[in-house]
């Protein structure tokens, strides 16, 4: 095979190596992936099914995402910032939230501009700005009383940069970004002339009282934000696979090119449930899921009291410090599958020099009662050979 250097640095994800070697086996708790038991909300459903029945929606056109979705997105960024959105020029829908980041990247970067991003990160994120051509520069995350937060010193360090590329909460650590990190990320982006590229997809997920702060009410980051939103995590709305894009209006003609070239359209009759439940936030079940992932993120802590597991602020996984335990990540995630039956994934490809120590658990597919026996299950892993 002819060599080619966009991919001479990219690493598997992992998490599907772990979900082959599970296989079908109802006894292994089902922790290396960012799936849900939590339902979709049910108007979002009713959408869908009613434009299945009809036929709406099975269109090429608009490329850039149904008028309904867009208002519908205009809407809700409204909510969440203050600030208008023009539906046709600020806003374009896509193929989930993950696929939105290749042509925001490729609108913002030249090949061989450095990218921040925290470490850890989520590895759709770190991976596609590897195969954009740029490259990526770590902003590590430290443990501070047992909790995740942002090396602000280090952000101060940063002397060139194309674009910040972040979340809150953020995959797979679960921290969440408070007003004086924004700040300083604002200042980072003053400074260097960067865009912030917000990924936005839990934004409400959050525990302990923790403010959600979107970044576009922060001085200095409203005019230079691009914000990638999806209906995948909050709303659990996974397989729809309706994400979308808004920034500002120049910047946006760039994106919705690339946007229209990678994908032509997104899927017409999951856009239309997708406005049902943008359109219907009080039955969304954004509160309600968010407090049953609470519930699972306790029960995962309260089995491993005393074992190396950071508290995630929101989101749906956590992490566990594989070197703390003697291990590597990946001994750590093989012998949780051989002897513990914990499918988990080790963050080898999720940052630079801090993911590769650590191993991720998702709750958010198995319910308290299946956690009850986490401890167990890990002691046999740690007792294995």
């Amino acid at each position: 095979m002819r060599p080619n250097t966009r991919f001479a640095d990219v690493q598997p994800i992992g998490l599907d190596a772990v979900a082959e070697a599970a296989g079908t086996d109802p006894d292994v708790l089902r922790m290396e992936n960012l799936d849900t038991d939590v339902p979709p909300p049910p108007a979002a459903v009713a959408a869908t099914t009613r434009a299945l029945a009809c036929g709406e929606g099975n269109s090429w056109l608009p490329l850039t995402g149904l008028p309904v979705l867009r208002e519908a997105v205009a809407a809700e960024l409204h909510r969440r910032t203050g600030l208008d959105h023009d539906p046709s020029r600020q806003i374009v829908i896509t193929s989930g939230g993950t696929s939105a980041v290749m042509p925001v990247l490729l609108a913002t970067t030249e090949p061989g501009d450095p990218v921040v991003l925290t470490d850890p990160t989520y590895a759709g994120l770190l991976q596609r700005v590897r195969l954009s051509g740029a490259r990526p520069q770590f902003l590590p995350l430290h443990v501070e009383d047992g909790r995740w937060r942002l090396d602000r010193d280090a952000l101060t360090r940063i002397t060139t940069a194309a674009v910040l590329l972040l979340m809150s909460p953020s995959m797979p650590s679960g921290v969440v970004l408070d007003r004086d990190d924004w700040a300083a990320v604002a200042e980072t982006c003053a400074r260097t002339g960067a865009y912030l590229v917000y990924d936005a997809a839990m934004e409400r997920l959050v525990y302990d009282g923790h403010p959600r702060i979107n970044p576009c009410q922060v001085d200095g980051l409203a005019d230079r934000t691009v914000t990638i939103g999806s209906v995948s995590k909050e709303y659990r709305m996974i397989g729809w696979r309706i994400g979308w894009i808004a920034g500002p209006a120049d910047l946006m003609a760039r994106i919705r090119m690339a946007v229209i070239y990678n994908t032509t359209v997104a899927s017409g009759f999951a856009q239309l449930g997708a406005a049902a439940a943008l359109a219907d936030p009080a039955g969304s079940g954004v509160a309600e899921a968010t407090a049953e992932y609470r519930r699972r993120h306790d029960t995962v802590l309260g089995q491993l009291a005393g074992l190396p597991v950071i508290r995630a602020a929101g989101g749906w996984s956590c992490l566990v410090d594989a070197t703390a335990l003697g291990l590597t990540a990946p001994e750590l995630s093989s012998r949780l599958l051989r002897h513990g039956r914990v499918a988990a994934t080790p963050m080898t490809a999720w940052g630079g020099t801090v993911a590769p120590g650590y191993v991720r658990l998702v709750y958010s597919n198995e319910p308290v009662e299946r956690l009850a026996d986490l401890r167990h299950r890990f002691d046999a892993a740690l007792a294995g050979d």
